[in-house]
């Protein structure tokens, strides 16, 4: 092994023979411990001047990340460079954990989380860590001086590698990950596989424009991306993907739902034991009010920056609420739409019963329990708790869209004087993840989506919904005189015909849920009056499938 000076840069660069293939391997790092050679894929250990393989990598899966070895980027003012990556999958599909290593010598993971990105440096604790068997989801524990939400328990794999590692990557390994959050916007991870003990990260969300991100591959992408054609296994037509981060993505012929996350293979999930991973729908959706593809300007959104930004909608999915056995109440289904950002990632535009709320997921958690929690100094009451399935999806997502997604919903509302603020809590079988979002007034979104008067018509049953203080008799007369019209109108099909739903669409419109629901049905129905949010996600995504990662 043979040292060499790398020009302007504190670290000392090492380089090698790959004793396998022979081709020359580099080190950039003092305290690297391993790497992938790009030849012949020898997974190498290095010992003193020595290197020694130890596995083999398996082919990486091609994710069209705009990430690759040679980026850089600077973070609190130290400059970085991804060295290298690990592919790793779980029950949420794959993904990707780039190995930066900054100017200071110090090592960081970029990872994905929900549609979003976490900067993570690896620490040791002062303590000894839970063992994962110890672990309950959803429960509260003090680590590193710091309490924290269990949000995440998985079995991961490593899939694959590549480049330099700061130790060696347990290829084909299956190992338990840990990740728990708080409410400072931070989440913490304890990796089981990890050789020698437990190890623990900490990490923050980070913007890609924040990162000042150069070296990427984005005219590869795109070029890649235009080029990603898929067959549809159900039906035989093409799939193109339009976002490298889609796990999934529905046929526009047959509606299938196919899973592109794994590539070729079998799932538990699947209509066939060959090709793509995929579903037939059984249910029959209908058309989004906002057309896929559509792009809006949309301000003061959750957790940004407040300036109104472009966000496409690429995604949409229906969902309902699932009333518990010997319940009274009526099941409601209500419409999300899934959104992108560039700079953004990912957030929901949501339609409910009670009007359009505007959502992201958060990287932290809440703290508090039982009715009232906690968020940055801002308290909510809970509202709502029910459990919710997907009955329907268009588009593409970030997640893998698994048939008949279920997963437990309690919405909270902001107390005080912050009415129009939301938070939602959603748990699936393995993750718990946590939303923040507004209210918005339908005229909004029209505006913002330029929508015609017909499509902004059938989007205004909110007017005025929301109206607090001065204006609230109002209120309560505009929904008593709604109630007492419905009670007319369902006296009188009864003296005519249960098929008749011809007011719901004079009402609402043909496009409207209330109308579709009606059809449904066979005839008109009242809807319950504690309804609210009842059935109404805030764009949690973990029902959804977009557990961290």
């Amino acid at each position: 092994m043979t040292p060499a000076d790398s020009p302007g840069s504190a670290q000392r660069r090492w380089s090698a023979a790959c004793p396998n293939c022979g081709a020359t391997v580099e080190f950039a790092s003092a305290a690297s411990a391993s790497a992938v050679c790009s030849f012949c894929r020898s997974s190498l250990l290095r010992e003193g001047a020595v290197l020694r393989k130890i596995g083999l990598s398996a082919e990486l899966l091609e994710d069209y990340s705009p990430l690759q070895l040679g980026a850089g980027g600077r973070f609190a003012g130290d400059a970085f460079t991804v060295l290298g990556r690990l592919q790793l999958g779980g029950s949420s599909g794959t993904w990707n954990e780039w190995h930066a290593l900054f100017d200071s010598g110090k090592s960081a993971w970029l990872s994905e989380d929900n549609g979003q990105f976490v900067l993570s440096f690896e620490s040791g604790l002062n303590e000894t860590p839970p063992q994962s068997h110890e672990l309950v989801l959803g429960d509260m524990l003090v680590l590193a001086g710091t309490s924290w939400r269990v949000s995440a328990l998985t079995r991961v794999k490593t899939l694959a590698a590549q480049g330099e590692l700061p130790r060696p990557p347990a290829l084909g390994a299956e190992a338990w990950l840990a990740e728990l959050r708080n409410g400072k916007d931070e989440v913490g991870s304890l990796d089981y596989g990890a050789e020698g003990g437990v190890q623990w990260s900490l990490g923050r969300p980070v913007r890609f424009e924040d990162l000042a991100l150069h070296g990427l591959r984005e005219d590869k992408q795109e070029a890649a991306l235009k080029a990603r054609s898929l067959e549809c296994p159900s039906c035989g037509a093409a799939l193109t993907p339009q976002l490298a981060q889609s796990k999934s993505i529905v046929c526009g012929q047959c509606q299938a739902v196919v899973d592109i996350s794994q590539g070729q293979g079998v799932d538990s999930n699947a209509d066939t034991s060959a090709g793509l991973a995929h579903y037939a729908q059984e249910v029959a959706g209908r058309e989004p009010q906002i057309p896929l593809g559509r792009v809006g300007l949309i301000g003061n959104l959750a957790l940004s920056t407040g300036a109104k930004l472009p966000w496409q909608v690429v995604g949409y999915q229906e969902r309902c609420d699932l009333p518990a056995a010997g319940s009274d109440d009526e099941q409601t289904f209500w419409r999300e739409y899934l959104l992108f950002n560039k700079l953004e990632g990912f957030a929901f535009l949501v339609d409910t019963e009670e009007g359009w709320s505007l959502v992201r997921p958060l990287t932290g958690s809440p703290q508090g329990q039982g009715e009232r929690i906690e968020w940055q100094g801002q308290r909510f009451r809970k509202r709502w708790s029910y459990a919710a399935k997907v009955t329907h999806v268009l588009g593409e997502f970030y997640w893998p869209v698994a048939r008949d997604q279920i997963a437990q919903v309690s919405d909270y509302e902001a107390a005080g004087g912050q009415a129009g603020t939301l938070l939602s809590r959603e748990q699936t079988a393995d993750e718990v993840t946590w939303s923040l979002g507004r209210k918005l007034d339908a005229a909004e979104v029209a505006k913002a989506f330029k929508l015609d008067a017909s499509q902004a018509g059938a989007l205004s049953r909110d007017a005025s919904s929301f109206n607090t203080g001065s204006q609230r008799p109002m209120r309560n007369i505009i929904l008593s005189l709604f109630v007492l019209f419905f009670i007319f109108m369902l006296v009188k099909s009864c003296g005519t015909s249960n098929d008749d739903c011809q007011s719901y669409k004079d009402n609402f419109g043909e496009a409207s849920a209330e109308y579709a629901q009606c059809r449904r049905s066979g005839g008109p129905r009242i809807y319950p009056g504690g309804g609210g949010y009842s059935g109404g996600s805030y764009g949690g995504s973990g029902s959804s499938g977009g557990g961290h990662k």
